[in-house]
C-alpha cells in the first residue's frame, strides 16, 4: 500500500520541480550558516583547548554540516507541482507530506517574488492566493522565465474558470 499522499500519473500527470539552481542556493546557505561558523569554532577551540579538541570539534562541524545538506537536498526533492485540467497540484515536505490542490477558479491573484539572490540566479517564487488563507501555495525556486509563463497561465485559467461559476 502506498502512501495517501501519493497520486500516480494518472492523477498529476509528470511532476515539475523547482529549478536547480534552488538546491544550489539552499547548499550555499547551509554551508554560510553551519560550515562557516562551525569551522571558526573549531580553529578557537583548537587554539584555547589545543589541537586534538580542535580536531575534535572539526569532525563533528564536518559531520553536521553534512547531515544539514542531507536535510537540503532531501527537502528540495520533496518539491514539486503539477499542472492539471482544473486544477495545480503542489506537494511538498519530508516529515509532514504535503498535497495541496488549487482550483484555477478559486484563485484570487498570483505572486512572482524574486530576492537579490533568486534574481542573481534567475530564480523566480510563485504563489498562489485563494479566499481561504490556508489554501494558498507556493512554488520555490522556478527559472524567471517559468514563474512567469506559469503566472500567465494560471490568471489565465483562472479568469477563465471564475467566468463560468
Amino acid at each position: 500500500m502506498g502512501s495517501p499522499l501519493h497520486l500516480g500519473d494518472d492523477a498529476a500527470g509528470d511532476w515539475l520541480r523547482p529549478a536547480p539552481g534552488l538546491l544550489l542556493l539552499r547548499r550555499v546557505e547551509c554551508l554560510l550558516l553551519v560550515a562557516l561558523p562551525g569551522s571558526a569554532v573549531a580553529v578557537a577551540a583548537g587554539v584555547l583547548a589545543g589541537p586534538l579538541q580542535g580536531l575534535a570539534v572539526l569532525v563533528a562541524v564536518a559531520l553536521l554540516t553534512a547531515l544539514a545538506l542531507l536535510a537540503v537536498d532531501r527537502r528540495f526533492r520533496a518539491w514539486g507541482y503539477a499542472e492539471r485540467e482544473d486544477d495545480l497540484l503542489v506537494r511538498r515536505g519530508v516529515l509532514v507530506q504535503r498535497v495541496s490542490v488549487v482550483p484555477y477558479g478559486r484563485m484570487q491573484y498570483v505572486d512572482v517574488t524574486a530576492g537579490p539572490l533568486d534574481r542573481r540566479l534567475g530564480l523566480a517564487r510563485v504563489t498562489l492566493h485563494t479566499a481561504a488563507a490556508a489554501s494558498d501555495a507556493s512554488i520555490p525556486g522556478l527559472r524567471a522565465a517559468e514563474a512567469a509563463r506559469l503566472r500567465d497561465r494560471l490568471a489565465a485559467l483562472g479568469e477563465a474558470r471564475a467566468a463560468g461559476l
